[in-house]
């Protein structure tokens, strides 16, 4: 059986009004609609719901019990919808997200900012982590969502890539490089190299241009956050590979490199399960935070 609530509600509101026209006032339909939408509840349901003559449109035995039967159920129903429609509207409640730190620290603080003035009481609460616990915090359902670098292809993700992130080198005022407005991949072979280990999202891409382009990689120093490796490249013990977000101190100077190449920026949720509204509402506004366009420059 195909019947819709327009028909059921349309069947009720001629019910009580007994009449045609006031019915599709009722329901701010035109008549002929209201007439319509009875007829293929009737088709569908094979009887007559009502006799109808030139003064009044009375319910016949089998409308009458129609009537009486599915006037709570309908109630209760529209009771439900409503229900679920305020709370899809309701901007109040906790919204947890993973991100990975370059993300934490240049886009997730505009997000929270923005969100706080737009909804005082929806509460997003940070999980800065590197990629790897990223990935785990998502897969785990500890987090709404989360912000990764390049996630892998394996099926465990829906992901929407909002940004393209280009990388750059950071080196010391007194280093060659820093006389130079662009780097050439190629110029990093033998140079000594302090990049990020592997639980960062960058890692795998920054080993994968250097082969690319021939570079065989000087790596003198691992660590796990830029800040650390800015740190070193200030002690003079080498130089770095970072993405643009990432922005190194003032003391640095920080140069394109080229031919340019970028990693993806991915908001990732789990497969088949859908964000609540108020993910989605931070979701979106991250989206339209990359849309504007880079947060850092050179």
């Amino acid at each position: 059986m195909n019947i819709s609530l327009r028909q059921l509600r349309a069947f009720l509101a001629v019910a009580r009004q007994r009449h045609f026209r006031r019915a599709a006032d009722n329901l701010h339909l035109s008549q002929p609609a209201v007439s319509r939408h009875i007829a293929e509840l009737e088709s569908e349901l094979g009887v007559r719901l009502f006799d109808r003559s030139t003064r009044e449109v009375v319910p016949t035995e089998a409308g009458r019990y129609l009537e009486s039967a599915i006037e709570r159920v309908l109630d209760e129903l529209e009771g439900v919808l409503e229900h679920v429609h305020s709370e899809g509207e309701r901007k109040r409640g906790k919204v947890r997200v993973a991100a990975v730190p370059t993300l934490s620290a240049s886009l997730m603080p505009a997000c929270i900012a923005d969100c706080a003035r737009a909804y005082p009481e929806l509460t997003i609460q940070l999980h800065d982590q590197a990629q790897t616990l990223v990935l785990d915090s998502v897969r785990g359902g500890e987090v709404d969502f989360g912000i990764a670098i390049d996630p892998p292809e394996s099926g465990e993700f829906d992901g929407e890539t909002i940004m393209r992130d280009p990388f750059c080198l950071a080196c010391r005022p007194d280093h060659p490089f820093a006389k130079l407005k662009t780097i050439a991949w190629e110029k990093l072979q033998g140079q000594p190299l302090i990049l990020l280990d592997y639980s960062s999202g960058s890692r795998p891409l920054i080993d994968a241009t250097l082969r690319k382009y021939g570079v065989e990689a000087h790596v003198v120093q691992q660590t796990g956050h830029t800040y650390t490796a800015f740190r070193m490249v200030e002690a003079g013990l080498g130089i770095t590979i970072t993405p643009t977000l990432s922005a190194p101190p003032a003391s640095l100077a920080m140069r394109p490199l080229t031919p340019t190449e970028q990693r993806s920026v991915t908001l990732i949720h789990r497969r088949h399960r859908s964000l609540s509204p108020l993910a989605a509402l931070v979701w979106n506004r991250l989206r339209e935070l990359a849309e504007k366009g880079p947060l850092t420059s050179y």
